[in-house]
């Protein structure tokens, strides 16, 4: 025999054997533990509770034989499924979970797979079950998902698939049946109404099962304050005024813009004043002339980071073409213009818009390091950039006139031009970020920081008065239908409040949206600091794209006053600014500054 032969058959060493008694083999079972986790969403409409009953019975049961256990439980509540795992709340501590060796599980368990994951959500997620050694039971496997059988593979692809494909024929479907209902019945399919118009009841709901629950019908009425005002908009606008006219005069008159008027519904705009904008919308709503219009909008997605599509998609929504609108058939509300009147106002602003030599297409988009950044002081409106003979510019066109009839002192046009900015910045930044100053200014930045008690909004108050005074009158409603008055009579009493109870909590969602922002920690806020001040010592060698990142880090906000002309500048770094120094660009760059740094 040579050396590199193998041993004979009988040179073997016998195998080793262990028996395992059922005891044993039971006890060992026992001692697994599972995490759950299970999924409910709002278009699902479900009751949160039973959904999540059901979904963790089927997981009790695929586990129970195993004799094994569930110690912990992740249940994501409100969240699509096109959401994926890492912005999922629980699903996202879940996949921290993995990581921690105190994890408290073993292995986890999925109710129903076709509410876990969608498209290719499994395929981005089970790698990281498989990294870190915890087995991911399914009950349409029978058990854990093995990684290397391509039949496992398979069937969850499959339910990726068929959930993804679920909701696109729901969305199909809805789509199809709203498009029918207005083109054909005209129904106010819901949204805010048009200035002009408000909602009033047509009844309950043609579906039992809504009007059950206490749904019914609204459709649009003339609003006796503002119906009006439309009609002198397009008297003055046929009568050759322009648009910027009409809005001045309408400010002076006092009259509140459709944004004063409806505050609740418009917290985000500027309600000091008509706008040209407002205007123009008015002029072109068709559904001045009595008719039912919808789809003039429609959501569309968009990859949330091109560089990590695992990331999924966002929301968004965009104007139609006029071709995509579902206009009613027939004349379903109170017309406040008749269609030759609309008809000429559209040819009018025709013909405006196309007055004139044709303005060229520009396609280069031009950088610019303050987009969004910068504030007017005079009017606390956001400057718009504009590229002007090969410079980038900051302008505010908030127009005199306009300005004084809300008794706002405004120039007609204010210019900044982004070198005059540039310079002095930056040499303000390299002082601040010094390593000798690094911990004053974290300090700063930290006493800036502090929680503030922010003020509910009024509109937030009066939707928390509407709904206080909704329950005590469901109250008062239920205990007269206990003592004998008319059901029928106390059954549309009932439905009526929880309607309106039901538009104040729309109210009230609006209102508090976004008022308590979470503040940073001096240790969140030393940490930014520290991983970016090496950036901001090279930043007159950055790049354009990467000062605009090193300013978005940083928070930066600056206002300009015109009077004086002068600039203050805040820096206020965010939670979300933590993790934007992960991406694999800005480490890129960030190399990239920093030998630059060490060259000069």
């Amino acid at each position: 025999m040579t050396g590199n032969e193998p041993p004979l058959p009988w040179l073997l060493p016998a195998p080793t054997t262990v028996s395992v008694t059922a005891t044993e083999d039971k006890r060992l079972r026992s001692e697994l533990k599972f995490a759950f986790y299970g999924r409910v969403s709002t278009e699902d409409q479900q009751d949160p509770e039973a959904s999540r009953q059901w979904q963790l019975r089927r997981a009790q049961s695929l586990i129970e034989p195993a004799g094994a256990a569930i110690t912990t439980e992740y249940f994501d509540i409100g969240a699509t499924r096109a959401l994926p795992w890492k912005r999922r709340p629980h699903a996202a501590d879940l996949l921290a979970a993995l990581a921690s060796p105190q994890r408290g599980f073993d292995a986890v368990v999925i109710g129903e797979p076709q509410r876990a994951f969608y498209g290719a959500q499994f395929g981005n997620t089970f790698p990281l079950f498989t990294h870190y050694g915890v087995p991911l039971w399914v009950p349409e496997v029978g058990g854990p998902i093995d990684a290397d059988n391509e039949a496992h593979d398979l069937i969850m692809s499959v339910f990726g698939g068929m959930s993804k494909g679920e909701c696109n024929r729901i969305k199909v479907r809805v789509h199809a049946a709203m498009a029918a209902q207005a083109l054909t019945e005209g129904r106010y399919l819901g949204g805010r109404p048009p200035y002009g118009y408000r909602l009033h009841d047509l009844g309950p709901h043609p579906n039992p099962a809504k009007a059950a629950d206490g749904k019914r019908l609204h459709g649009l009425e003339p609003d006796p304050e503002t119906a009006p005002i439309v009609v002198r908009i397009f008297s003055e606008f046929l009568r050759g005024l322009g648009l910027f006219v009409i809005a001045e005069s309408l400010t002076r008159d006092t009259i509140p813009s459709p944004s004063a008027y409806d505050r609740a519904r418009n917290p985000h705009r500027d309600a000091r004043a008509w706008a040209k904008s407002a205007v123009r919308a008015i002029l072109t709503n068709p559904r001045y002339t009595g008719r039912q219009i919808w789809n003039r909008q429609s959501k569309f997605e968009v990859l949330l980071d091109i560089e990590d599509v695992s990331l999924g998609y966002t929301t968004a929504m965009r104007w139609n073409t006029q071709d995509k609108w579902i206009i009613s058939k027939k004349i379903v509300h109170t017309p406040l213009i008749d269609d030759d009147t609309f008809a000429h106002a559209q040819q009018l602003l025709h013909r405006r818009a196309h007055t004139g030599a044709a303005h060229p297409v520009h396609r280069t988009r031009n950088p610019y390091l303050y987009r969004g950044r910068i504030t007017c002081h005079a009017c606390t409106r956001r400057m718009q950039a504009q590229w002007s003979h090969g410079n980038a510019y900051y302008r505010c066109r908030f127009p005199e006139e306009y300005a004084l009839a809300n008794r706002i002192h405004h120039p007609r046009n204010v210019y900044l031009q982004e070198k005059w900015i540039t310079p002095p910045l930056d040499n303000w930044l390299i002082t601040v970020f010094q390593p000798h100053r690094l911990n004053n200014t974290i300090d700063l930045m930290a006493a800036a920081a502090q929680p503030e008690s922010y003020p509910a909004p009024a509109a937030a108050e009066t939707a928390r008065a509407l709904i206080a005074d909704c329950d005590a009158k469901l109250a008062t409603h239920r205990a007269a239908l206990e003592a004998g008055a008319d059901p029928v009579v106390i059954t549309k009493w009932i439905a009526e409040t929880q309607a309106t109870r039901a538009r104040a909590e729309s109210d009230l969602r609006t209102a508090t949206h976004g008022t308590h922002p979470r503040r940073m920690t001096r240790d969140e806020i030393a940490r930014l600091v520290r991983s970016i001040s090496d950036l901001a010592a090279a930043i007159h060698q950055a790049d354009p794209e990467d000062k605009a990142e090193i300013y978005h880090q940083l928070g930066l906000q600056l206002t300009y006053t015109p009077g004086h002309q002068t600039i203050h500048a805040e820096i206020a770094p965010t939670p979300h600014a933590l993790n934007n120094d992960k991406s694999p660009r800005f480490q890129r760059n960030r190399g990239d500054l920093v030998r630059v740094r060490g060259g000069t």
